[in-house]
C-alpha cells in the first residue's frame, strides 16, 4: 500500500502487515500514524491485507448506488478512526469487484465481514453503527489473543 507523508508529501510503500503500525517517512523521517481511514482496495490488495494483517480487518462491501451504503459510510469511517492501530478497515466496491462479493456470498449490501488471520469471523448484511463494528473488531482481537 502507498501512504503519503502529511509533512513532506512523499509517497511511502507500507507492507500490509504494517498498516496498523506507526512508522516513519522514508524521506523526512516524520511519524506516519497507523491507517485511520477506510482503504479502497482491489482484489489483490484485499487478499494481501486480510492474509498479512496482524490485527483484525473489517471489510465494508458497498456500491455507489446503494442508499444504506451511503448511510453506513460515516460509521465505517468512524470505526477506522477509533480503531487505528488496533484494526484495519477496507472498502470493497461490489460493482468493480464482483468476484469478492461472490467469494463471500454477499447477497445484500451494505455487507460487513471481519477477518482475523485470513479467516472470516463475522459476516453480516445490513446497516449497523460504529459501536457494533468496533465490538466485532475487539471480539476478533480477544479470540486470537487467548
Amino acid at each position: 500500500m502507498i501512504r503519503t507523508c502529511k509533512v513532506c508529501g512523499r509517497k511511502n510503500r507500507i507492507p500490509a502487515k504494517h498498516l496498523a503500525d506507526a512508522g516513519r517517512c522514508g524521506n523526512c523521517k516524520s511519524a506516519l500514524a497507523p491507517v485511520d481511514e477506510p482503504l479502497d482496495v482491489d482484489v489483490e490488495q484485499f487478499d494481501e491485507i486480510i492474509q498479512q494483517a496482524r490485527v483484525p480487518v473489517l471489510a465494508d462491501f458497498w456500491a455507489a448506488w446503494c442508499g444504506p451504503c451511503k448511510m453506513a459510510a460515516p460509521e465505517v469511517a468512524q470505526t477506522a478512526k477509533d480503531m487505528a492501530g488496533k484494526a484495519i478497515v477496507l472498502k470493497v466496491d461490489t460493482e468493480r469487484f464482483p468476484q469478492l462479493s461472490a467469494r463471500f456470498n454477499v447477497r445484500g449490501i451494505p455487507y460487513f465481514a471481519v477477518f482475523r488471520s485470513g479467516k472470516a469471523v463475522v459476516q453480516q448484511a445490513g446497516l449497523v453503527n460504529h459501536d457494533q463494528m468496533e465490538t466485532w473488531l475487539k471480539n476478533a482481537s480477544v479470540r486470537t489473543a487467548a
